[in-house]
């Protein structure tokens, strides 16, 4: 499938055929094209935290206002940022790069996030959304469905995925053999309502 066929037809689909399992080579395929995400200064900040533990899915599911993909899903990945990746060794994201880039970069990312915790969440909240649609996109051109989720308690999953103090948990992406075929069509506003040239 191409790009334009995987955006137009991605569909959030919220009931997945339980019994499908995604095998370990599609789901390495999925998370590996993921990764392929911008991130400002290629920080990677964010982490995909893959729930396969059946009994794992179900203290989620409970805490996700019961919603029933959760645990039909063939994958539930939640995207969490690490808030202080700018900090953690940031030369790493720039040792094949040549020497004067490194001396320019590395000052500059800590120049950018130091002392700005709103600037910091904020950026790994976009690098989260980017990837959960890289995602969702590269899921729909292997032939699976998927549904963004924010319905649930944040701190009580938390909890669940013994989350680190310096990250946040950004959203969830359910992914699946869906039951009911998507509409192929959805109600857009119009092209001249949301498309604003130069400033409103």
């Amino acid at each position: 499938m191409n790009v334009p066929a995987a955006i137009q037809t991605r569909r959030s689909v919220r009931h997945f055929d339980p019994s499908h399992k995604m095998s370990a080579k599609e789901l390495e395929k999925l998370l590996s094209l993921t990764l392929h995400s911008p991130t400002a200064f290629n920080i990677q900040n964010w982490r995909f935290v893959v729930v396969q533990d059946p009994e794992q899915r179900r203290k989620i599911r409970e805490a996700a206002w019961d919603q029933d993909q959760i645990t039909s899903a063939s994958l539930l990945v939640i995207l969490c940022a690490d808030l202080k990746a700018w900090e953690k060794e940031p030369l790493r994201y720039w040792r094949s790069a040549p020497a004067p880039v490194q001396e320019f970069i590395v000052p500059a990312i800590e120049r950018y996030y130091s002392g700005l915790d709103q600037v910091q969440r904020d950026e790994a909240m976009r690098s989260c959304g980017i990837a959960a649609q890289t995602l969702m996109l590269a899921a729909q051109s292997m032939g699976y469905d998927s549904c963004p989720m924010d319905g649930f308690d944040f701190e009580t999953v938390s909890d669940i995925i013994n989350l680190p103090d310096d990250h946040a948990i950004c959203m969830f992406v359910a992914i699946g053999k869906g039951l009911k075929e998507s509409p192929q069509t959805k109600d857009m506003l119009p092209f001249d309502e949301v498309v604003i040239k130069d400033s409103f």
